[in-house]
């Protein structure tokens, strides 16, 4: 069983950080506004509002920042900013062993799929939501559900089934996050086991045979053979080339998941949209896939 942190409560003392793409305080400001109107006392990251070329600082400043916050006993809860890349960068010199004693809520998506995947093998939970660079246009309801998450350790997603799913009630650890960054991690020590799980996956701004290429790669690594269901979030800005591939995004994951006998369903309220609702990793859930309904339970 996974750890998780310990809820928040007010008077609390949280942080925003960039760990991969630059950010300017206008992108992050209604951020700041929203977590202090729950309570929370806001420190920003060091390397915050640094910028060299796309990132938010260079590698040693962007490591220094989050471990800075990994060791930290007073911040209880870790917002990274944005996304973009860069993260993968500064994970193999950053040190989890004071993080484990004080742990603390990392929440982010997309980019940060690796710290989601890192804080897996160490069997902490984790939070993959939507990010500060979003709260703009975020919508009350699901800055509510990230809110229950925090501060009351609830969380509830119903959604209306498609077609193309496979129906099935399972209760599992809940794993995954941004499909390329997840293909990306196959083979190294920050590669997750699915055995027995829920996966999750996501995308952004891939050409269909390169989705294609990671699907069956998560195929070969096994990611498939002991799976206890499959989710499909929004697959975003999906790029065909001139001559067509063929099948779209869902039917791609359709076909070559079509001999596993896990429920499977597509179009879940995750990802790079937005609607894009707030989850917790690692976390025993209960996804109930119906003809109708699709529900997790956290």
């Amino acid at each position: 069983m996974n750890k998780e942190p310990s809820l928040l409560k007010k008077g609390d003392t949280v942080s925003i950080i960039s760990t991969a793409r630059k950010v300017i305080k206008k992108d992050i400001q209604k951020s700041i506004d929203i977590l202090t109107s729950w309570g929370l006392k806001v420190v920003l990251a060091k390397n915050i509002y640094k910028s060299y070329h796309q990132f938010s600082g260079d590698d040693i400043i962007r490591k220094d920042s989050l471990q800075e916050l990994l060791d930290s006993k007073e911040i209880k809860a870790i917002f990274c900013a944005r996304g973009g890349y860069g993260t993968i960068r500064i994970i193999d010199k950053l040190d989890f062993n004071t993080f484990t004693k004080y742990p603390k809520w990392i929440v982010g998506f997309s980019d940060i799929t690796i710290l989601h995947s890192s804080l897996n093998i160490l069997k902490y939970c984790s939070i993959h939501s939507f990010m500060p660079i979003n709260y703009d246009s975020v919508s009350k309801k699901n800055l509510k559900s990230l809110y229950t998450i925090l501060f009351k350790g609830k969380n509830y997603i119903q959604c209306l089934s498609n077609s193309l799913n496979k129906t099935g009630l399972v209760k599992s650890e809940l794993v995954g996050g941004n499909l390329s960054i997840l293909y990306s991690l196959l083979g190294s020590k920050s590669d997750i086991c699915t055995n027995n799980k829920i996966l999750l996956i996501e995308d952004l701004d891939e050409y269909l045979y390169h989705l294609d290429r990671m699907i069956i790669s998560l195929k070969r690594a096994g990611k498939f053979d002991n799976l206890n269901a499959l989710i499909v979030g929004s697959m975003t800005k999906i790029h065909d080339n001139k001559v067509k591939f063929g099948m779209n995004a869902k039917e791609i994951i359709k076909y070559h998941t079509e001999e596993f006998n896990f429920p499977m369903c597509f179009d879940f309220p995750v990802g790079h949209q937005k609607n894009n609702k707030p989850l917790v990793l690692g976390k025993k859930s209960q996804l109930d896939v119906t003809s109708k309904i699709v529900s997790l339970v956290q």
